[in-house]
């Protein structure tokens, strides 16, 4: 008997036309986020890079409850600012003190009920993306944040974060 290995196709990715047309969908469940665009009546994935979210399943209820805010495409977070994080520092209370935790960018999300959630890097983090460990953000490689601000980002864009399962 022999064995037989199957080998996915790679995914293509379209090639962006619009970048005011673009929208992100994270998905908790898959730890990844991809940008979305919407081209003749058809929507196309142009990128996926893998994410780090809450370390608590489940919709966020209160402040610190370690949970990422989840909403549906009938009424998706957006991005409300883009701003310059390099040397923002935070306590994550494991006993490494203040450090470098956003990578260059931090876009932070309009997310009712809740103030503080954005899409950042992993400066000093790296290794917890993709995965389950952020208080509530949704954290990328700092590579990947890099070009999805480059790319695909803009104020006013259009987020979705799909539930656990």
């Amino acid at each position: 008997m022999t064995d037989t290995v199957t080998v996915e196709e790679p995914v293509v990715f379209g090639a962006l036309q619009h970048r005011d047309s673009c929208f992100i969908v994270i998905s908790k469940p898959e730890l990844h986020l991809s940008v979305y665009e919407s081209q003749e009546g058809d929507t196309v994935l142009l990128a996926r890079y893998p994410v780090c979210v809450g370390k608590n399943l489940g919709q966020k209820e209160k402040t610190g409850d370690m949970k990422t805010p989840e909403c549906g495409f009938g009424n998706p977070f957006s991005i409300t600012e883009i701003k310059p994080a390099s040397s923002w520092t935070h306590d994550f209370g494991d006993g490494r003190g203040p450090i470098l935790a956003y990578g260059n960018w931090f876009m932070r999300l309009k997310t009712p009920g809740f103030t503080g959630i954005g899409i950042h890097g992993s400066t000093n983090n790296e290794n917890s993306v993709p995965g389950r460990g952020s208080e509530g953000c949704i954290r990328l490689l700092n590579a990947d944040l890099d070009e999805l601000k480059e790319t695909y980002a803009f104020v006013g864009m259009k987020v979705i974060v799909l539930a656990d399962r």
